[in-house]
């Protein structure tokens, strides 16, 4: 049967091979971006967030099958925290509604394997209150930290809030009692230019298997690998999962903490 997507970071990466994939099926697929899509909008902003609902209820008929909310930032700015958490949220929540109409109402959020690494807890904490003003103006004076692995701590942070969110929402009387299923993916390395360069020199692959050990299909994943995931957590096949974290890392997180089931 044919379906109706939301999917934002449509113009790159595993939104826009995952956009590709769910038109490849047949399925109709509202894509969000900046620039060069369906929906162009600014994730970082209230216009902007008010923007992709307005635009995908008309595109839609009001009905929405499916949420991807993919857009993502790696950069060490605020605007990393603004589109992985806040945006990420306000495209959650602002289409509930629409996903409340559909026979079989599914959403997911790219989180990723940094959400293991370690954060920055003055900045996780004002995310979790909800506090965006405060929470931004915290990631602005934190710039370029990086964590004992060389990540950003805004990145790492931002990913394993709005993880948490999903683990916190999904069970609740808005999602799972209304019938919404509600996942997330924490893909480990995922092969695009600048990974493809990496792995190229020695350097390279012995960082990337120093923090994200890929035993099975590694050093690195196609994007078509999490879009397949992706596509399976919100399409209809998926009867009885919510709230579910997959890491989708070659092995990476089972061997980072083999004792947590």
């Amino acid at each position: 049967m044919t379906r109706t997507y939301v999917v934002t970071g449509s113009a790159s990466g595993i939104g826009k091979v995952t956009a590709e994939k769910l038109r490849a099926d047949g399925h109709t697929v509202i894509g969000v971006d900046l620039k060069g899509a369906d929906v162009n909008a600014d994730l970082t902003t209230a216009e902007g967030r008010a923007e992709l609902v307005a635009r995908a209820e008309e595109l839609s008929g009001g009905v929405v099958d499916g949420v991807l909310a993919i857009a993502g930032l790696v950069i060490p700015a605020p605007v990393t925290v603004a589109v992985n958490h806040f945006g990420a949220v306000a495209t959650l929540e602002g289409l509930r509604p629409l996903l409340a109409k559909s026979d079989a109402p599914r959403a997911a959020v790219v989180a990723s394997l940094a959400a293991l690494e370690e954060v920055d807890q003055q900045l996780f904490e004002l995310i979790e209150s909800g506090d965006e003003a405060g929470a931004l103006a915290y990631a602005d004076s934190l710039g370029a930290t990086a964590n004992a692995t060389g990540s950003s701590v805004l990145y790492t942070t931002s990913k394993l809030s709005i993880a948490r969110w999903v683990r916190r929402n999904a069970p609740s009387a808005e999602w799972a009692k209304a019938g919404i299923a509600l996942n997330a993916v924490a893909p480990g390395v995922i092969l695009t230019p600048m990974t493809a360069a990496a792995l190229e020199t020695e350097e390279g692959r012995a960082a990337m298997d120093a923090g994200a050990p890929a035993p099975y299909g590694g050093p690195a994943a196609d994007p078509i690998q999490v879009s397949n995931l992706l596509a399976w957590l919100t399409s209809e096949d998926n009867g009885y999962v919510t709230g579910q974290i997959i890491f989708i890392d070659g092995g990476a997180e089972s061997i980072r903490r083999p004792e947590l089931v």
